[in-house]
């Protein structure tokens, strides 16, 4: 699995280095680059590559997905580092964009990589329907915005130290890290124009994206800097609102084993042609960064 994504995360970045050469003369170039090179598993390029060979989707079309969803996670990292958010001085085991170049250009590159989604979807040699491009592009608006990333996030710091129930924690991480992931989940489809399993695929985007903060919040729990590349142990000195707050360490394990088999249930028709994602989903349940 780590050979597939180590090879998967070159072919992203290859696509972003000739895209973004184009921009050079920009000063903004290097702290974007900064937060999207090195580092970063491209999990969720992964998983719209294992969608679309369950439904035959052109490689160069799924290629042109995963970048576009690359530089919006790029920049949601960016800017949930800053000191008016999370205030995480370590990112991918190195220094942040904010400590590296400073605050405001920080926020200029998250900015700048926000807009880089769009025009990565929108791009001439995206060769699709452009009823299709704007339907993509309006999702990934969505998933990114105020109903989404953003969203999430402004959720996530109002509940801290706070006493919240477990369907209010669903819904911000839902909106914070799985309405992306349902994005890599039914944007091949929406290229397919597949209806027929549109609706399936997007509720198990949805649990991926649970299942995936449910692990990255395990690791902060229990994991060690030196491996997670970022700082561990800070959700409980901030009092984050997480399933594992909430219901404790073991019982949220138990509720990650439990979303992984419904995950697997609904993913059952499709048999040996989701194996790959199968795999992919074994791997959120055993990372350890």
């Amino acid at each position: 699995m780590e050979k597939k994504l180590k090879k998967l995360s070159k072919r992203v970045n290859n696509y972003f280095y000739n895209y973004l050469i184009k921009f050079n003369s920009s000063e903004l170039i290097a702290p974007m680059k900064y937060g999207l090179f090195p580092g970063g598993k491209k999990i969720r390029s992964k998983i719209i590559f294992d969608i679309g060979k369950i439904f035959k989707v052109k490689g160069k079309n799924l290629l042109i997905l995963a970048a576009s969803v690359e530089a919006i996670h790029a920049y949601s990292l960016i800017h949930d580092d800053l000191p008016c958010m999370d205030d995480d001085k370590l990112r991918r085991g190195k220094p942040s964009t904010h400590i590296k170049f400073g605050e405001s250009t920080a926020i200029l590159a998250g900015n700048s990589l926000l807009t880089t989604a769009f025009e990565i979807l929108s791009d001439k040699n995206f060769k699709i329907e452009d009823k299709t491009k704007s339907r993509l592009i309006n999702l990934l608006a969505r998933c990114s915005g105020q109903t989404g990333i953003a969203g999430g996030q402004y959720l996530d710091l109002n509940y801290e130290k706070k006493k919240v129930s477990l369907q209010k924690i669903l819904k911000m991480e839902l909106k914070k890290t799985g309405k992306l992931f349902e994005f890599c989940c039914i944007a091949p489809l929406i290229i397919k124009k597949d209806k027929k399993n549109l609706n399936l695929f997007s509720k198990i985007g949805k649990d991926i994206g649970l299942l995936f903060q449910i692990i990255d919040d395990l690791i902060d729990f229990k994991g060690k800097t030196k491996f997670a590349g970022k700082k561990t142990q800070k959700d409980q000195k901030k009092g984050k609102a997480t399933i594992i707050s909430l219901l404790g360490y073991e019982n949220a394990v138990k509720y990650s084993n439990k979303l992984k088999q419904d995950i697997y249930k609904k993913l059952k028709k499709h048999n040996n042609k989701a194996k790959d994602l199968r795999e992919t989903i074994d791997f959120i349940m055993s990372r350890k960064n």
